[in-house]
């Protein structure tokens, strides 16, 4: 019996969360080892299914760097990275297109269908949501310009597709390949995608699932989890080096979404198991949550 009295406490504890955002839109960042590992995989699908039960509207965005890096490796063609950027030929970018808008995206729309859940997936090129320029300036090794080929920036976004999937009660997954004025197509990071789509929703959070806990006072000792960070206080972490790598794009993400009118951004870790209902629709929460 008091087995059944914690699942109830537990619901009751949802209640006023669920009330405060019925109907608000949330934009989950969906990568790393959540998205590759089978168990965690269905954990997330269902929690985004749940959520969208509860009356919340969830926006999926997903990268896909290791099996663009696979599929790569399958076809004998090399990979090679500057400053965090895949150098993305003509080649390379059809891979790219075709791992992230033709398997993945798919493969997570067929799996949240499959679940009672109604997904459609889409791209930048439709409705013209992503509208890209190329990148320029990247600094090579020796500090001189290196060429990354057809890796893009966000130029615009239109996301009146995306307001319509979800006032008819879909669930939008979004592969992150931009589109230029001519037709080209572009590789754009997944994670500044899904900050500037939060904006252009106005969505209420932007959650990051990542593979660590969230961000760390001392990068080297998990025992620094900070829970609530600051945009002044990220900004000099950045600046101090002690957030680098891939947290920097995931944190920028956080800060441009802030800035342009998102109530609440969060960096978590998708490792864990129902780490976004935990997050959501708990009083604890977890992770790291960035705020003005």
């Amino acid at each position: 019996m008091e087995q059944f009295q914690e699942r109830a406490r537990i619901l009751i504890e949802a209640v006023p969360y669920i009330r405060t955002f019925y109907g608000k839109t949330f934009v989950i960042k969906y990568g790393g080892n959540a998205m590759i590992n089978e168990e965690l995989k269905k954990s997330v699908i269902l929690n985004i299914i749940l959520l969208k039960y509860l009356g919340l509207n969830p926006v999926i965005v997903h990268g896909g760097g290791p099996e663009i890096t696979a599929m790569l490796k399958r076809v004998g063609k090399e990979t090679s990275f500057v400053g965090g950027q895949r150098v993305t030929d003509a080649e390379t970018m059809d891979i790219v297109t075709m791992v992230l808008s033709g398997k993945i995206n798919k493969d997570l729309v067929s799996l949240l269908n499959q679940y009672g859940g109604k997904a459609v997936g889409i791209s930048g090129h439709d409705g013209k949501l992503l509208t890209a320029k190329k990148r320029q300036g990247q600094a090579g090794p020796d500090g001189n310009p290196v060429d990354l080929g057809f890796v893009g920036d966000v130029e615009e976004i239109c996301p009146d597709i995306l307001q319509l999937l979800l006032e008819r009660d879909f669930i939008p997954v979004v592969a992150t390949v931009g589109v230029g004025p001519d037709g080209q197509s572009y590789n754009i990071n997944a994670d500044t995608v899904a900050g500037q789509l939060a904006a252009a929703l106005k969505a209420e959070k932007l959650i990051m699932l990542t593979d660590v806990e969230g961000i760390y006072e001392n990068p080297k000792d998990p025992s620094t989890l900070i829970s609530a960070l600051t945009v002044a206080k990220a900004r000099a972490m950045m600046a101090e080096s002690r957030i680098d790598g891939g947290m920097i794009p995931k944190v920028e993400a956080c800060i441009y979404a802030l800035e342009h009118g998102v109530e609440r951004t969060h960096i978590i870790d998708g490792r864990l198991m129902h780490s976004l209902l935990l997050e959501v629709l708990t009083d604890s929460g977890i992770g790291t949550m960035v705020v003005k």
